[in-house]
């Protein structure tokens, strides 16, 4: 098979694999591949994607052997490889399947109608993409990488294979791979910098690359990390080299200054995707972590600079690597030399030249600095690059926030201040957080917020004359309020509980049919079969309601006068649920005198026997998975399925109102779990509220498999 373009990267391999054919290449913590085997599963994979036709191959696999091999071999075809990020929201991973034109995705197997492949010893599917319509790429595109997305819609940069493979061989000489290194792979493949710099750069040098799943890492989605599982795994794999964002290396310094053991193996730990602090730089050297900060772009490729053991300046992002220039204009860093051909879709980038929006000087000795950003893109402490106004977007679209100014700079997770709109209902600021939030993936959601003691006007010096805000004046104005957001002892129970919840939040809203029914994608029967759900589990609210009040201690008689707010509120709401279901010209009575599907029917059993046998505080784990979902969606949920179906607005009663009355239950409910004081009982409502969005995710993944079948290509990846 002919190669389209010569490669470094596969030649350093078949060069490795005829010097030390047994040389371990890759390996996952359960297996092995030698650099003899990689070369052969590369070939092979390589002749069934030109067999098949592919084009442009979308990799939608976790971290392991087979992405590798997948990406050497599309190398290898001359076939375009795009990297499709796990963390992606559905849409925006559609968005750059059609951006980039992909007519094949290699995703987990098995999957109904695709090829099954063994890769490397995992078993793949190769699904055709339904109606892939050709895009013209720019010339010489040899791979498409997408970011984490400023927008909603992120842009896919294209690269050649040379200009990814000079980064990596400055790589390999900077970093100083060889036999006998082995590197972990911490970031996602999907991301440039680890697929060049943790992938290329280590074969090329005939190292080791470990590539355990993202979850045995500690990783989940984005922006999640457990310190505890990441730190165990450098204990575990004990590497030479790794390549961490801002985030990671916190843990990592964080878990060595409490004692965990510390491989004596690692020697190189290059750290960038965002701002490092130089309090977290200086922990790390004190703990002896060996730690060089660098700096790049995916425009350029990923790393334009980097510290090394023989050149490293505190403070600085490095020297930079030998294939690019970097030049100082007007304040802002400007790389010439080996940069991207363009954006997908838009037209020719100027030939060797990229202008960064970063600001940055270089000093007498030739070590960058990079001191900000002239544009206003957010870069949390993941290395996920977000646009403020697109947050911002989000927070105003329902009309219950004035104005707002997202902040989250080097930070964990985002905040904002926001100023709510005059007659602003109580309750609607929380509202439209949680309703932009579901909008959100999870890098850009607001997790905490500040109400503006005012709104913002240009007479104060935080508006410009066009009404735009003064975000450094608003931000340095209330410094003090946004540090105190990021501090754990100042989170009330409310805050720590939603907190401690976020991930299982995150999973019940990502099912594709609370998803679709937000977007009015949901058939008369599919809508029709939810309502008997809901009726089957809201029918038995009162009695639970009652059940709590009555099992609930003496030192918690406050509580039990406070729950018949939920009782008078709750009276009755059955048979809205029935009446809608008679709107939709379905047999109402036939549910009333059914029985639910077995989801349901354990929920609520799990929920008379938290309050019989457990604590009965939990149940308030309950109220908050119910209405919190029913603030985020079901208000949306009943417009979108209006329009879409054609019903009358009788249909939607029990949506539409528990959208709206939520809203208020939330802000109460925040009142009266903010009151628990007790340990144990903080501890039950935060364990059945972990417990009750598992089950109630199961109610709809039941209604999802009881949906006519799709053949949706997104569902095989």
């Amino acid at each position: 098979m002919q190669e389209t373009v010569p490669s470094r990267v596969l030649d350093a391999v078949r060069r490795h694999a005829a010097a030390a054919p047994a040389r371990v290449a890759i390996a996952d913590g359960e297996r092995e591949m030698s650099y003899a085997l990689l070369g052969y599963w590369v070939h092979e994979l390589a002749a069934v994607l030109t067999a098949a036709g592919v084009r442009r191959l979308g990799l939608a696999l976790d971290n392991g052997p087979a992405w590798i091999v997948a990406d050497l071999a599309a190398m290898q075809a001359g076939v375009v490889a795009v990297p499709l990020p796990a963390f992606f929201t559905p849409g925006q991973r559609d968005h750059a399947i059609a951006d980039a034109g992909v007519d094949h995705l290699l995703a987990p197997g098995p999957a109904a109608a695709a090829a099954l492949l063994d890769v490397g010893g995992t078993e793949a599917a190769l699904v055709a993409v339904p109606d892939a319509r050709p895009v013209v790429l720019h010339e010489g595109t040899a791979k498409v990488t997408y970011t984490s997305g400023t927008t909603g819609a992120p842009k896919g940069v294209c690269l050649s294979a040379a200009h990814q493979e000079a980064v990596a061989v400055a790589l390999a000489e900077a970093v100083g791979f060889r036999p006998g290194d082995r590197h972990l792979c911490v970031l996602p493949l999907a991301t440039l910098l680890e697929n060049v710099g943790g992938v290329y750069a280590p074969l090329l040098g005939g190292a080791c690359v470990l590539v355990p799943p993202l979850a045995t890492l500690g990783l989940r989605g984005s922006s999640g990390l457990d310190a505890e599982r990441f730190a165990a795994a450098f204990r575990r794999f004990r590497p030479t080299t790794a390549i961490l964002i801002p985030q990671m290396l916190q843990a990592l310094v964080a878990a060595v200054e409490q004692g965990a053991h510390f491989p004596d193996t690692l020697r190189f730990v290059a750290v960038g995707g965002a701002r490092v602090a130089a309090e977290l730089l200086a922990r790390a050297e004190a703990q002896r972590v060996p730690v060089y900060q660098g700096y790049g772009l995916s425009e350029c490729a990923s790393v334009v600079a980097l510290n090394t053991s023989a050149a490293n300046r505190a403070g600085s992002v490095g020297r930079v690597l030998p294939h690019v220039r970097a030049d100082i204009e007007d304040g802002e860093i400007v790389v010439r030399g080996e940069v991207m051909l363009g954006y997908a879709g838009q037209p020719q980038a100027p030939k060797g030249v990229w202008r960064t929006g970063d600001l940055g000087h270089r000093d007498a000795d030739g070590f960058l600095h990079v001191t900000g950003r002239r544009r206003n893109v957010l870069i949390n402490a993941f290395g996920r690059n977000v646009s403020p106004e697109w947050v911002e977007s989000e927070l105003l679209a329902s009309g219950a926030i004035l104005q707002a100014v997202a902040f989250g700079e080097a930070r964990p997770w985002l905040g904002a201040i926001v100023a709510a709109a005059p007659g602003a209902p109580r309750g609607a600021v929380p509202a439209a957080i949680a309703a932009a939030n579901a909008r959100l993936p999870d890098y850009a959601r607001v997790e905490r917020w500040i109400l503006a003691e005012r709104p913002f006007t240009a007479a104060d010096g935080d508006l410009t004359d066009n009404g735009r805000p003064r975000r450094d004046r608003i931000l340095a104005r209330n410094a003090a309020r946004i540090d105190s957001l990021y501090s754990e002892q100042d989170m009330t129970f409310h805050e720590t509980l939603l907190a401690a919840t976020r991930d299982e939040r995150a999973e019940l809203l990502a099912i594709p049919f609370i998803r679709d029914g937000g977007a009015g994608r949901l058939s008369r029967e599919d809508y029709v079969a939810f309502l008997a759900e809901a009726y089957h589990h809201v029918k038995h609210t009162l009695p639970l309601l009652m059940a709590c009040g009555a099992r609930l201690p003496e030192r918690l008689e406050w509580l039990r006068r406070e729950m018949t707010h939920y009782v008078n509120e709750e009276t009755g709401h059955q048979d809205w649920i029935l009446a809608d279901i008679a709107a939709c010209g379905a047999d109402a009575e036939a549910v009333r005198n059914g029985r639910p599907a077995w989801p349901a029917e354990l929920m609520v059993s799990y929920a008379y026997d938290t309050i019989a046998r457990g604590n009965p505080v939990g149940f308030l784990g309950m109220v908050l998975v119910l209405e919190g979902t029913s603030t985020a969606v079901a208000s949306q949920a009943a417009d979108a399925l209006g329009a879409a179906l054609a019903l009358p607005r009788q249909a939607f009663t029990y949506l539409a109102s528990h959208g709206a009355l939520d809203v208020g239950h939330m802000d109460f409910y925040a009142t009266l779990v903010n009151r628990l004081d007790d340990a144990g009982d903080r501890a039950a409502v935060i364990h059945t509220a972990k417990r009750f969005y598992r089950l109630y995710g199961d109610v709809f993944r039941e209604l999802d498999a009881r949906r006519a079948p799709r053949s949706d290509y997104r569902e095989a990846a």
